[in-house]
């Protein structure tokens, strides 16, 4: 991360790094990353009080084309060490990022018990419903008659795909929101208040892969802005995200929970946290 001056004012581009993004070409994720870094700018955030943190997979890369503090951690354990780092840090602005297949599979534990512990941080989800780093095969969040490529079992993986924002609500999430990249300004938008608001947010957010899931470019016509007011309420949000088909954007769940280790303090000194362990 280069310096920066405390007292300036940063555009999105200070927010990304000179590392060029590898992703395939039509990816959605490029716009996420721009929605992400205008957030960033929209909120008035500096980038070393600002970090990323991400796990493993396509969308993982993102620490690395940020200017910010990042963490590239561990297959499915981003949100372990997002928490650990923003109890330890709750001073800084955290934001973990993943996949669809490292949130949900190998990371879906977590997910449920950072939903319940509700530390202020924000995670954004770029869901393809596709494992796109690995060649094309069902994730957690694939149609379960998806047949369309030669890793995937004939006729589909036959089993009910997750439903990650009814599953964040039922864990007990602060905030529950859908985006679409293909509407980088709405998302930076979403990302914004997922960020302002306190405690766990979840901002997932439909991100073609249009290398392995070539009918995801009709996403562009299905995807839709939400036009309710988000609810406070957790049973008007269960009903709407029940019969939600997966394509409708923007806040849907605002809670008012109060945030886990609110009460916590950046120590100031290394002193100080020996002394915490002092027998």
């Amino acid at each position: 991360m280069s310096s920066c001056d405390s007292t300036a004012t940063y555009s999105a581009k200070d927010f990304k790094s000179e590392v060029k993004p590898v992703w395939c070409p039509g990816c959605g994720d490029y716009a996420v990353l721009s929605s992400i870094t205008k957030a960033f700018a929209d909120l008035g955030l500096k980038p070393h009080e600002t970090s990323v943190v991400s796990g493993i997979g396509c969308s993982s890369r993102i620490p690395a084309y940020t200017n910010t503090y990042g963490i590239h951690s561990i297959h499915g354990r981003a949100l372990a060490v997002g928490q650990g780092l923003k109890l330890a840090r709750p001073d800084l602005t955290v934001l973990v990022a993943g996949g669809d297949g490292d949130g949900f599979s190998i990371g879906g534990n977590h997910f449920l018990h950072a939903c319940r512990r509700n530390v202020d941080l924000t995670y954004i989800v770029m869901d393809n419903r596709v494992y796109g780093m690995t060649k094309g095969q069902p994730s957690p969040t694939t149609e379960s008659d998806w047949d369309a490529s030669a890793m995937a079992p004939p006729g589909g993986t036959g089993m009910t795909p997750f439903h990650p924002l009814a599953i964040a609500l039922a864990a007990g999430a602060n905030f529950i929101a859908r985006g679409f990249s293909g509407d980088p300004n709405g998302t930076a938008q979403i990302i914004a208040e997922a960020i302002r608001h306190p405690g766990f947010s979840f901002v997932a957010i439909m991100s073609p892969c249009i290398t392995f899931r070539e009918e995801q470019r009709e996403w562009k016509n299905t995807m839709r802005s939400v036009n309710i007011e988000p609810t406070t309420d957790p049973a008007q949000a269960a009903r709407r995200l029940m019969t939600d088909d997966g394509f409708n954007c923007g806040v849907l769940y605002r809670g008012n929970r109060s945030s886990y280790g609110k009460e916590k303090k950046a120590s100031a000194a290394v002193s100080d946290l020996d002394r915490e362990f002092t027998l």
